[in-house]
């Protein structure tokens, strides 16, 4: 049943995945609510994008993965606890997942120094920042917030408003996870355009076989 279900999500998931910077980025694509995005779907190849490590160092996302087989989680930030509890829970699974031959890498739009605040600290879990909306418009997935949810945003949970084509808006990430090959090819994604609701890290784990 495990396996069916893991199916599917290969076969019908939606990928979504936007983000917040605390600088002007270039728009590219970036859509107007979450159910608007056009994703990259399973079979393809991501685009490669220059992120930042924690450090403040530009990386290539294509050449990191392809040191080895990635779980490439998109997460909306450290001050999300959603995304902190996902982050936690895939934790528990990395040793499973390292021992299958993956790394993993979680990007969001947090700045490197917000990174490094983080409490995960580990060779085989990469934390990336996102914070020009690169990867996120380059995947399709980026998208604007409502200006009255926008607000809500800034004023409680400290999301800075950006300037965007002009406009004070904000952009925020619906969390999503990739499998990828050395080739970046995507074979499965999962996300939902309901931030509350996560992959489990034992569907993460049955993903992983799948590719193998």
């Amino acid at each position: 049943m495990l396996k069916t279900f893991v199916n599917t999500l290969i076969a019908s998931s939606t990928l979504l995945i936007a983000s917040h910077v605390a600088q002007a980025a270039t728009i590219t694509h970036i859509s107007d609510s979450a159910e608007q995005v056009s994703p990259v779907l399973p079979g393809l190849v991501i685009p490669d994008s220059t992120l930042k490590n924690t450090q403040g160092e530009e990386v290539s996302i294509k050449a990191l993965v392809s040191e080895k087989p990635t779980i490439l989680v998109v997460y909306r930030g450290g001050w999300c606890p959603y995304c902190s509890k996902q982050l936690a829970n895939i934790q528990k699974v990395e040793q499973q997942l390292v021992e299958k031959g993956f790394q993993i890498i979680a990007v969001s739009p947090d700045s490197p120094e917000k990174l490094r605040e983080s409490k995960i600290s580990s060779a085989n879990y990469k934390l990336l920042s996102d914070d020009q909306l690169r990867l996120s418009q380059d995947l399709g997935l980026a998208f604007f917030l409502e200006d009255k949810v926008a607000d809500i945003y800034r004023n409680k949970l400290g999301v800075n408003f950006v300037t965007l084509d002009g406009e004070q808006k904000v952009a925020l990430p619906v969390p999503a996870v990739f499998v990828l090959d050395t080739d970046s090819r995507v074979h499965f994604q999962y996300a939902n355009p309901n931030y509350k609701v996560r992959l489990s890290e034992q569907l993460l784990l049955a993903a992983a076989d799948s590719v193998q």
